[in-house]
């Protein structure tokens, strides 16, 4: 699939529920129950144990299903982001941003999401390809810094991640974030095995987002 179309489907998912879960089982069921809520962007951490096998049987669990875009969290290096494609990962996030990453991302034409915080991070960033960048962490920001940062880079897209939740989701939509990348608000029902909790806080989320 081309990078275009990957990205609109980012885009089209609106919230990215980034999957950062002790186990393997765990990780899978999380995924698993906010999709069923309808959140349809899964982006799974590599502190997840085995995330690479995590990413794939996701993709085999939603190869028939376009909605669900599955990818790589946590990404720290190039050798990971390679590990993370060859098991299907669609796109790939960084908590930083990595030119050597950048660049094999590049060449597989996945789309690559690095964290930063200052122009001129991002500025790099944008020179190095992304076409995405992720406002981390964002709870360190107000959702004003979004219009901040879109008068000298009005090209930009943002993707805010860390501190999200419901009270603030709209208010970083309305200030002009492209999407959202929403943790530990949204899996606090992982620990008790109480996935129906996550789908219903997913459901939460995703009904926040679809507002004006």
């Amino acid at each position: 699939m081309k990078k275009s179309q990957i990205l609109a489907r980012l885009e089209a998912a609106g919230v990215v529920a980034v999957v950062r879960e002790n186990n393997t089982a765990s990780a899978l069921e999380a995924a698993k129950a906010v999709v069923e809520g309808g959140i349809h962007g899964l982006e799974v951490t590599f502190s997840v144990p085995n995330a690479d096998q995590v990413i794939a049987k996701l993709k085999e669990i939603y190869q028939a299903d376009q909605a669900v875009v599955v990818g790589a969290g946590t990404v720290l290096d190039a050798v990971t982001a390679r590990l993370a494609i060859m098991a299907g990962a669609e796109f790939v996030v960084s908590p930083s941003f990595d030119q050597a990453t950048a660049e094999l991302c590049n060449l597989y034409q996945v789309p690559y999401l690095p964290g930063c915080m200052t122009i001129t991070e991002m500025q790099r960033a944008m020179i190095s390809g992304a076409e995405v960048v992720k406002l981390f962490p964002a709870n360190n920001f107000d959702p004003q810094f979004i219009k901040s940062v879109q008068a000298p880079l009005p090209q930009i897209n943002l993707m805010p991640t860390g501190g999200i939740n419901l009270a603030n989701l709209l208010a970083w939509k309305q200030a002009g974030a492209l999407m959202v990348g929403v943790g530990g608000n949204l899996f606090k029902g992982v620990a008790d095995q109480d996935y129906e909790k996550v789908t219903e806080t997913a459901r939460e989320y995703m009904a926040k987002w679809r507002e004006e």
